[in-house]
């Protein structure tokens, strides 16, 4: 059984920076590719970004987030996280963590999801 369990979120101001995290409950975590997505009010979930399965593995990021945002991981902790700075108001959202078998972008190819982690971001 996995479950996810994201942290870090929270209101801040434009140009801030946050440190999500995501930690893995489970055995499997380095056989899982380890995904951001993200949903504001109104809108679609939508992919942030991704990182393979191994600490220094290949990293994938949406356009809108690439040179603000790092993901990471730590495979002896268990542990994802996404580096967000420059925050601007349009990153508003839930941001959740999800967990694949495999680098993509549509959320339906992802197997385990946590409950999310709110970010106001204002101006």
């Amino acid at each position: 059984q996995v479950q996810l369990v994201e942290s870090g979120g929270g209101l801040v101001q434009a140009g801030d920076s946050l440190r999500l995290s995501c930690v893995f409950e489970g055995r499997t975590f380095s056989q899982y590719y380890m995904g951001w997505f993200r949903q504001a009010p109104g809108k679609e979930r939508e992919f942030v970004s991704t990182i393979s399965v191994s600490n220094n593995g290949n990293t994938y990021y949406a356009d809108s987030v690439k040179g603000r945002f790092t993901i990471s991981r730590d495979n002896a902790k268990k542990t994802v996280w996404l580096q967000m700075n420059n925050l601007k108001r349009e990153d508003t959202g839930i941001y959740y963590c999800a967990a694949g078998r495999k680098p993509d972008s549509r959320p339906s190819q992802y197997n385990y999801w946590g409950q999310g982690t709110q970010v106001t971001v204002s101006s």
